[in-house]
């Protein structure tokens, strides 16, 4: 162990995702990064050189969790694998694992993390890394502080893919509202293309009403034309209003009682984002304090976009929490023909 760290840390997973993961693991001393695995060791190798770990390399993850015993684990994997390579890992005694996100292929495999994760006592986090920008800390800042009065609305946008892209968008609305879950969902797809991330094949369009706990009404949009935002939300109060986009870079914020407020747009520097992962994940490890990216929250975004699935495979509202669904809706329905040819 380097002098002053406390923990051992291993990545799985050696591609450009674990090369962001090892900025933010070279800034904080706490951290001594002891293995590296990939089925391309070369890929591992790689990453040891460039961020000079001098970790051990290994091409077969479960060896590298039975010989180095880390208390953190980082997985940069495809969706699909999410769940058992976590499974293996709080089975070894791993005090925290931090994936990326979403969670899992299905929402029984998203709950069954969860489960695993409750059961162990290892802390599950997921990379919703754009709660560490600084410009999306401001805006929680702005809202607590009642620049724009009580929210009344929601405007969300994301990128195609409502399960890849649209998770960054509903964990960043649901943060502005100190974490509110959704109360129902209403959702409508585009199949006219189909697009597919890590494995997960989607729509190339999804719009419709997230309606929020605290009464709040949110209508999104993920891909397709005519957006007021790329991504990020719109936050409409009483008094105000801010458009953010996701890596917390403000659009345009006002105050009605205060025209002369006009905040400077805050661009996040490099490697800021990931930084505030790391630190907050080794914070959440010392102290036993709530970590912001936990399953929990993780479960809250991914149970709307599965809602909003089930939503399109029922032609109905659905009201959380969502019961009675272990699949990926949106899967199913494409492997059973239901959405015709284009």
């Amino acid at each position: 162990m380097a002098e002053n760290a406390l923990y051992k840390v291993a990545i799985i997973g050696c591609g450009r995702r674990a090369a962001q993961h090892s900025t933010g693991l070279k800034q904080d001393p706490r951290c001594k990064v002891v293995g590296l695995a990939d089925l391309n060791e070369e890929a591992a190798k790689g990453l040891n050189q460039e961020f000079g770990f001098e970790a051990n390399v290994y091409g077969d993850y479960k060896e590298m969790l039975a010989k180095e015993r880390p208390d953190l684990v980082i997985s940069c994997l495809w969706t699909g694998l999410h769940l058992p390579v976590f499974r293996d890992c709080a089975e070894a005694g791993v005090k925290a694992y931090l994936s990326e996100k979403p969670m899992a292929p299905t929402w029984g495999e998203s709950v069954e993390m969860g489960r695993i994760a409750e059961s162990t006592g290892c802390l599950l986090a997921f990379c919703h890394q754009r709660r560490f920008a600084q410009g999306n800390r401001l805006v929680r800042e702005w809202i607590k502080e009642g620049r724009i009065g009580d929210i009344q609305r929601l405007d969300l946008y994301s990128p195609p893919h409502l399960l890849d892209c649209g998770t960054h968008t509903f964990d960043q609305a649901m943060s502005f509202m100190d974490e509110t879950p959704a109360r129902w969902v209403l959702g409508a797809v585009d199949t006219s293309e189909i697009k597919t991330n890590f494995g997960i094949p989607a729509e190339i369009m999804a719009v419709g009403t997230i309606v929020f706990q605290n009464g709040v009404r949110a209508g999104f949009q993920i891909g397709g034309p005519d957006k007021d935002l790329g991504s990020g939300v719109r936050v409409l109060g009483t008094k105000g209003f801010i458009e953010v986009n996701w890596d917390g870079l403000c659009q345009k914020a006002v105050a009605y009682d205060d025209p002369s407020w006009k905040p400077d747009p805050v661009k996040s520097p490099p490697g800021e984002q990931m930084s505030g992962v790391i630190r907050h994940i080794v914070d959440s490890l010392q102290n036993g304090t709530e970590c912001e990216l936990s399953h929990v929250h993780a479960l809250r975004a991914a149970e709307i976009i599965y809602s909003l699935y089930e939503s399109v495979r029922r032609h109905a509202r659905i009201e959380l929490p969502l019961t009675g669904v272990t699949d990926h809706p949106f899967k199913t329905m494409l492997e059973q023909g239901e959405f015709g040819t284009k």
